[in-house]
């Protein structure tokens, strides 16, 4: 559930990236910017994982890499037909 939820955080934040690109006529740039900006924010969701809540880098690496893929590259894919 907490996947999910980190998931769903990341196309709220990529919707706010791209209503700013859009109104400054910079969608490319937004939407790349968001994939920077979600690495670091997904990087801290692993470190969290790792060390606050126990999990070993094994166990947690292959949930964020989903966690990271899903909004970038719908974040790529819409800044490129903006």
């Amino acid at each position: 559930m907490h996947t999910l939820m980190v998931i769903a955080g990341g196309f709220v934040l990529l919707a706010a990236f791209l209503v700013v690109g859009k109104l400054a006529n910079k969608s490319v740039l937004a939407s790349r910017l968001f994939v920077l900006a979600w690495l670091l924010a997904t990087l801290a969701n692993l470190y969290a994982g790792v060390a606050i809540a126990g999990y070993t880098v094994a166990q947690e690496l292959p949930i964020q890499l989903v966690v990271f893929a899903v909004p970038a590259i719908t974040a790529l894919v819409l800044g490129q037909r903006s």
